[in-house]
């Protein structure tokens, strides 16, 4: 697969990690991507992919894209043979400003391009993007669509300096101490993310510490998993299993026999860091 990325020109840079392009073959016809403290917007230009965002909901096919707010729950993608698309990494925080409705509402519930931007915007952009010379072209309209679309947000600038903090410490914060030093209740704080994220601080914090642990772990090692959790910061090892299967519905142990799986058969394979076969 060809997979080209770039960091937006300001100030989208404080809002998004990455504008990316994505062209090839998935590895498998479906794979699971576990939460992450990230949104989510693709715009596809290839043939329809499906998403099934929870284990209450069921699978829903996207041909325009979807938008995914931070989920709290692992994500089962369904690829065509061939996929195509160019997509935006949100923080957490990122996507409010791009979203017409209130970000609580699409928590683990993904939706169409469409639904967030309208039909004929869509279509337009699209188009666009299906006659661009090539990948850098691309992610360059699409930065100009969002520069264009971007606008002020009630509540961001308090939302974005505390998350940022939440993250520099992958969630080794006290909230109580963030609301503190921010100068609001930890109710009001707890508002404001629940408005502009779609979680809490709390589940913020959780987020980026199951995913920093996560990105620790070397599958083609040996892993002491006790260490692993007490250096983590879990209370205990039952601990950690709980967050880990609420957060991937995997046990530890079957998450490394999928992520190995994945190295095997791909090595090196672009998509290598994060996504696991779901089937």
């Amino acid at each position: 697969m060809e997979y080209v990325s770039r960091v937006p020109r300001p100030p989208l840079d404080g809002l998004i990690d990455d504008l990316y392009y994505l062209e090839g073959a998935s590895p498998y016809a479906r794979l699971m991507l576990p939460p992450s403290p990230s949104a989510l917007l693709i715009v596809n230009l290839g043939a329809p992919f499906r998403i099934r965002g929870g284990t209450d909901l069921e699978t829903a096919e996207y041909a325009d894209g979807c938008v995914v707010t931070m989920p709290t729950r692992a994500l089962d993608f369904g690829y065509p043979l061939w996929t195509r698309s160019v997509g935006v990494h949100f923080k957490p925080w990122g996507a409010a400003p791009f979203v017409p409705m209130p970000v609580a509402e699409l928590c683990d519930r993904p939706v169409t391009v469409e639904q967030v931007w309208g039909r004929p915007a869509v279509a337009e952009l699209r188009d666009r993007l299906a006659t661009a010379s090539g990948p850098h072209e691309m992610l360059t309209l699409l930065e100009d669509e969002l520069m264009r679309r971007l606008g002020e947000t009630a509540g961001l600038g308090l939302v974005r300096r505390t998350g940022s903090v939440i993250a520099a410490t992958s969630g080794a914060v006290s909230i109580g101490d963030l609301s503190v030093a921010a100068g609001v209740s930890t109710t009001h704080l707890a508002q404001r993310f629940k408005e502009l994220i779609g979680v809490t601080p709390k589940r913020l914090a959780r987020s980026y510490r199951f995913t920093a642990t996560l990105l620790a772990i070397n599958p083609a090692e040996p892993i002491d998993w006790g260490d692993l959790a007490a250096r983590a910061g879990y209370f205990d090892q039952a601990h950690f299993g709980h967050e880990f299967r609420a957060f991937t519905g995997l046990t530890p142990t079957r998450y490394i026999e999928v992520r190995r799986r994945f190295l095997r058969e791909h090595p090196g394979h672009t998509l290598d860091n994060w996504p696991l076969p779901a089937d």
